[in-house]
């Protein structure tokens, strides 16, 4: 059998095996004037990494997707002290961008006025721990809201949504506390999502513009439950941003 016949029939074994960009770059190497020079290591190296990068890069797409993220432009390399804002304590967007705090299981709350950075800070985290993390990225009032009115429809379709949520290996719930919780079972749910995760050493992100001393007034001024929250969202990175005047 000629060589071309043999490497079509390879090809085609790879297309029915659903390894696409494999049989396309191993075609496309052996139509190259490389293709007699290259030894048999790197002829494998480059045909299944080439198979390899476009299944992680469609496994980030995914992510995203399910992570409400896609399309996101932020970049955590953009997170750095500027001429428009500062970051507080020093260095720490290094820190987090290396994610240890996932895999650690810590929780990041992100503070600072409107406008300052918090939302493009957290997105930004959830975009780079797409690589290999699942993420979820949420409005506050919107999840509780919609937790509380399929708990309310069907428990059973509610409990299999906290599991998802507890599986997650990042959540991000922006705008937290942007308007007081007057419905006392969002506090439920929210109490029980950052028990729960807490207690599975999954990590969350908070964003605030609100100080954490005045979040009991938020909570209808249940000094137990805000207390119980505020830890939890509080017990390991507190980042505050300071836009430049």
């Amino acid at each position: 059998m000629r060589k071309n016949d043999r490497i079509e029939d390879i090809a085609s074994c790879l297309q029915e095996l659903k390894l696409s960009t494999m049989a396309d770059a191993l075609q496309n190497l052996y139509h190259s004037k490389r293709f007699d020079e290259v030894d048999h290591v790197t002829l494998l190296d480059e045909i299944i990494g080439a198979e390899y990068d476009a299944r992680v890069s469609q496994q980030f797409e995914n992510r995203l997707k399910r992570a409400k993220l896609y399309g996101s432009p932020q970049s955590i390399e953009n997170c750095r002290d500027s001429t428009e804002r500062f970051y507080l304590p020093k260095d720490i967007t290094s820190t987090l961008a290396t994610l240890d705090f996932i895999q650690d299981g810590l929780n990041i709350c992100i503070l600072g006025p409107s406008d300052s950075g918090k939302s493009y800070l957290a997105r930004a985290l959830g975009v780079h721990a797409c690589v290999k993390y699942r993420v979820c990225y949420h409005h506050c009032e919107e999840f509780l809201e919609s937790l509380v009115a399929l708990k309310k429809a069907d428990y059973q379709k509610y409990q299999k949504k906290i599991r998802h949520y507890m599986k997650l290996d990042l959540l991000i719930l922006d705008d937290f506390l942007l308007h007081t919780i007057t419905d006392e079972r969002e506090i439920k749910v929210l109490f029980e999502v950052m028990e729960k995760r807490s207690e599975l050493s999954k990590s969350t992100i908070v964003c605030s513009q609100r100080e954490p001393s005045s979040w009991a007034s938020m909570i209808l001024n249940d000094e137990v439950s805000a207390n119980s929250i505020l830890k939890r969202a509080t017990k390991h990175y507190t980042v505050v941003i300071q836009p430049q005047n």
